[in-house]
């Protein structure tokens, strides 16, 4: 698969996904289910596709009773393997409205207070003897007592936390036919669980996520089980030209009888054997390297590089272990060679590097579906958005996800930093006055930490563990983490939290908290202080973020899409639902109201959000690209946040519906691999380089404008030559007489031929936004003045003409608009959106990847930007182009020639 199709696989069946509302089924209450085939032989593992659901308040029996044959499941809910219990009441197309306006609220708590049972059944083939039939648990959130055919396998204590994979051996209560499994799922409470809270992001679910969220499995192995299989790897640098494989397996004998196997496999195209003798029920170890096999040795591997730096090769191992000849069971698992390592900065900030290079982490926090319904399409959808966005990382703060998340981050080359969450039992212990942690605590968390290890370790994605978030863990558990992080085999970075806290065994964190969480303006990045460009600033942003106006009429009642432009003080319940500075956009439209304006309507405080939305984001990443290779480098920013786990006025880059609006854009125009942008704090002109490919011969072109369009300052550059992974200053604008109020910085780089390259429009002040340091806290700083871009509103009707045209491209069309100002035109044609619809009057074509839009254009100038998303129908697409001062248009973009002008 070529790399374009890499990035746009998925997006065929994401349309539906990324336009959900609410998940809802066509299947009833009481529908009978057909046990799960599980495929007869060793080394087999099946998903639990589907179970039936029932609170205990009504299904009062006992569990032997639950899990015998005969039961009758009348009434019961058909859900799929991995549903919670909220997901799969709405699979049954309760709560059809769960995220429209305040309706959650009206979901009744009570009824996740008690256990719910999970039962299925699935069908054993005849097996001639010698056949270990394992059940597998991959993280159950409230915990779990387990039965099978009648008999209690396990209980909640020994089954508990979201993240612990367990395996228990029912070979001797299985038979071959139709087996029943039941479980009673115990509610769950992120305060007395290791499961997952939400704090501000979002409402907490109703349900508090109880269930099999990472899914059961049937396992089937002979006496000898291969589990964990590792490799690491260590890179010659900065060379790259040799690379010493380590593979590591657990062997395990699930028999009363001693047993001799082989294991042998073939890793990188080595292949590997090794007897073992394993007495009864012994695990053990079994490790092949360098000094065993010299042929892990590899000359010239292909190495693996995050976006941006080069290509993703992967490579496979694959293992089996067999009983006098005959297969007892395999495993295997996926890997890159790279190297991941970090050091502080002079000033005490981590710095990561990837292959001996300094990497600039530039990312966004992930969140997953609120009742964390299982999406891959969706998930591999926003993987593309990432990568269009030209974002290097996700943090994920708790919420861990599974195998495939991982899987699509290798494969797209995107930096993952996953860890434990705050505010929550992970977190208590840490508090003043929190809650101390018990042995059966420490257990679970100890449990937790392992597998996730095993899950992540081969991942070369994965570029460290923060074992806290905004609190470093006590000793005792930090040392808890590390031992067994160590245990594993653990090759990168572990992070002692996502503030600046130092553990006395992962040593002192080299990131920072410090705000801002609230509106700021966009000189804020890049003062010396607080969440400014300096060092790895673990989750920051100015807060608020608005969708785009079908978004937002689709999330609010009429009432509530009211209050959100004229009331600012009024809460509103998609800011977020708990106590907290958020629960109002108070400062955000304080801003935008001083700055553009007060909102005439909702459409128009829309459009004002989108230009204050774009300006922010990309000042956010700017100013820490601007400072990368500066005295006191920038070495990582985190937005806050990458998405949302249900739509949201808050915290996004993009929205649930996956609309792409001004912070998107703002963020993909900042992130752009060679780029062209405007400084804040000096007025420097800056390149930017993110590949590691030197750039020669740029030519560049600054030009800053009057609200009428006159150039009151213009000088180009030529044969300009930046380095690879650097930054290099143009010039500083100089004090320019006669501005207008409101003005226009624009910025153009190009190639030594003339192609573009990178193209940049500011709208600035000359009343500069004033900052009261002094009277900052955690989440905001307060300004004493704003910038005023008032006179943007003075504008007049721009001309912009349209030209479109789509290609089909296997199962995708691809749009090309043309945006043209022609010279006739009055003034500029500021802040152009397009959006294209399946047809006429059909639905937003959505996931959509843009190669650049909300573009501004003066008079003579003209843009052509590509858009690809999945084909439907046979009708021809329509763009919608509209604008601050342009006319909403509509144009088919059938593949004839078409142009329409306003």
């Amino acid at each position: 698969m070529n790399m374009k199709s890499r990035i746009e696989h998925g997006f065929r069946a994401a349309l539906a996904l990324a336009m959900m509302v609410a998940g809802v089924s066509t299947t009833q209450a009481g529908t009978a289910v057909v046990p799960i085939a599980i495929e007869r032989g060793a080394g087999t593992t099946t998903a639990i596709a589907h179970w039936q659901i029932q609170s205990s308040a009504k299904a009062q029996e006992s569990g032997a009773e639950i899990s015998s044959a005969g039961f009758s499941t009348k009434g019961w809910y058909p859900v799929s393997g991995r549903a919670t219990v909220m997901a799969g009441l709405m699979e049954n197309g309760r709560y059809k409205n769960a995220f429209h306006d305040d309706e959650l609220r009206t979901v009744a708590r009570h009824h996740f207070v008690i256990p719910w049972w999970y039962r299925t059944q699935f069908t054993l083939a005849k097996d001639a003897g010698g056949r270990h039939i394992l059940v597998r648990t991959n993280g159950i959130i409230g915990g779990a007592d387990l039965w099978l055919n009648g008999h209690r396998i396990a209980s909640q204590p020994e089954l508990r936390g979201a993240y612990p994979v367990h395996e228990f051996d029912v070979t001797r209560w299985a038979h071959d036919g139709v087996n029943t499994l039941a479980m009673r799922v115990h509610p769950a409470d992120p305060q007395l669980d290791f499961s997952m809270g939400w704090v501000d992001w979002n409402p907490q679910p109703p349900d508090n996520n109880m269930g099999p969220w990472r899914g059961v499995d049937i396992v089937q192995t002979g006496p000898i089980e291969l589990r964990f299989p590792a490799v690491t790897t260590d890179l010659s640098l900065p060379d790259l030209s040799r690379a010493a494989l380590t593979v590591k397996a657990q062997v395990r004998n699930l028999d009363n009888v001693p047993h001799d196997a082989i294991v042998a496999g073939d890793v990188a195209g080595v292949s590997l054997q090794q007897k073992v003798h394993l007495e009864a029920g012994q695990a053990q170890t079994i490790a092949f390297s360098p000094k065993t096999d010299p042929g892990l040795v590899l000359d010239h591997p292909n190495v693996w590089w995050p976006i941006g730096m080069g290509d993703h090769p992967l490579y496979e191992l694959k293992l089996t272990a067999s009983v006098n000849g005959a297969e007892s069971d395999r495993a295997a698992a996926t890997f890159g060679i790279r190297s991941a390592t970090s050091k502080l900065t002079k000033q005490g900030y981590v710095q990561f590097f990837i292959n001996g290079k300094p990497v600039l982490i530039r990312g966004g926090g992930w969140a997953p579906d609120m009742f964390l319904r299982v999406q891959p399409e969706r998930m591999e959808a926003e993987f593309s958005y990432v990568r269009n966005m030209g974002l290097n990382a996700i943090r994920s703060e708790g919420k861990l996800e599974d195998q495939h998340f991982y899987d699509l981050a290798d494969r797209y080359g995107i930096l993952i930093l996953p860890g434990w969450e705050c505010c929550d039992k992970w977190e208590s212990a840490a508090k003043t006055g929190g809650e101390p942690w018990d042995e059966a605590d420490l257990k679970i968390a100890q449990a937790s930490m392992a597998s996730e290890a095993q899950l992540l370790r081969n991942h070369p994605s994965v570029i460290g563990f923060l074992i806290g978030s905004d609190n470093a863990p006590p000793p005792a558990i930090a040392k808890m983490y590390v031992d067994t992080l160590h245990a594993a085999d653990w090759s990168t970075p572990v992070v002692s939290a996502a503030v600046d806290q130092t553990s006395t065994v992962a040593g002192p964190s080299g990131m920072k908290m410090a705000g801002p969480y609230a509106w700021i303006p966009p000189s804020y990045w890049y003062a010396d202080k607080l969440g400014g460009a300096f060092g790895f600033d673990s989750e920051v942003s100015a807060g608020a973020d608005i969708p785009r106006l079908e978004d937002v009429e689709r999330m609010l009642s009429p009432l509530s899409q009211e209050a959100l432009w004229k009331f600012p003080k009024v809460r509103q319940y998609h800011a977020t639902a708990s106590w907290s500075p958020f629960a109002t956009l108070e400062p955000f439209d304080n801003a935008l109201a001083k700055r553009y304006g007060p909102p005439k309507s909702l459409a128009d405080y829309v459009q004002k959000a989108q230009l204050d939305n774009y300006d922010n984001v990309r000042a956010q990443f700017e100013a820490f690209n601007a400072h990368m290779d500066s005295a006191n480098p920038s070495t990582g920013v985190i937005y806050w946040m990458l998405n949302n786990a249900w739509p949201s006025l808050h915290w996004h880059l993009y929205d649930w519906y996956m609309n792409p609006a001004g912070a998107y854009f703002g963020a993909k125009k900042a992130n752009e691999p060679v780029h062209i942008q405007y400084s804040y704090d000096d007025h420097a002109i800056v390149l930017v380089n993110h590949t590691l490919t030197d750039a020669r011969a740029l030519r560049a072109r600054v030009r800053v404008r009057n609200l009428d369009g006159s150039v009151r300052y213009d000088k180009s550059f030529a044969g300009l030559e930046l380095s690879g992974n650097r930054t290099r200053s143009v010039t500083k604008l100089p004090a320019i007489s006669g501005l207008s109020p409101t003005y226009f910085v624009e910025l153009d780089l190009a190639s030594g031929d003339g192609q573009p390259v990178s193209r940049n429009v500011y709208w600035l002040s000359t009343q500069k936004d004033v900052l009261d340091w002094k009277n900052s806290n955690w989440y905001l700083t307060p300004l004493t003045q704003y910038a005023d871009f008032t006179a943007l509103q003075s504008l007049t009707a721009a001309t912009s003409n349209v030209h479109a045209t789509t290609r089909r491209d296997g199962d995708d069309n691809v749009t090309t608009v043309t945006l043209s100002v022609p010279e006739s035109s009055k003034t500029v044609a500021l802040f152009q959106h397009l959006s294209i619809r399946q047809s006429a009057h059909g639905e937003l074509a959505l996931p959509i990847l843009w190669s650049d839009n909300d573009v501004t254009l003066w008079p003579g100038e003209s843009v052509t930007v590509t858009a690809r998303y999945a084909a439907k129908g046979a009708t021809a697409p329509v763009v919608e182009a509209s604008g601050w001062n342009v006319a909403i248009q509509h144009l088919p973009a059938a593949p004839a020639t078409n142009a329409i002008s306003h």
